[in-house]
């Protein structure tokens, strides 16, 4: 993937750019900066949801999936609704 300066990236998502704000959620992620992917995922980036989702899956995080789909990604409600219907072993 193509660097991008992120202070450009940031003004072009600030003036509605959806794209640009996947990369600032991309480049979040490589970094493993959560806080920065939930404030993207609260500016309405459904990327930085997706992304989010996944981890929150791998770690089995319940309260986090809940979180997520409460901040608008519906996908972090499907595969919360999957992990509490596995049945236990």
């Amino acid at each position: 993937m193509t660097s991008f300066d992120r202070e450009t990236l940031r003004a072009l998502a600030d003036e509605g750019n959806e794209r640009a704000l996947d990369r600032l959620a991309d480049l979040a992620e490589e970094r493993g900066d959560v806080q920065e992917l939930s404030d993207l995922l609260d500016e309405g980036c459904l990327h930085a949801g997706e992304l989010l989702t996944r981890r929150a899956a791998a770690a089995r995080d319940l309260r986090e999936l809940q979180r997520i789909a409460d901040a608008g990604y519906d996908e972090a409600s499907e595969v919360l609704d999957r992990l509490l219907s596995v049945d236990p072993d």
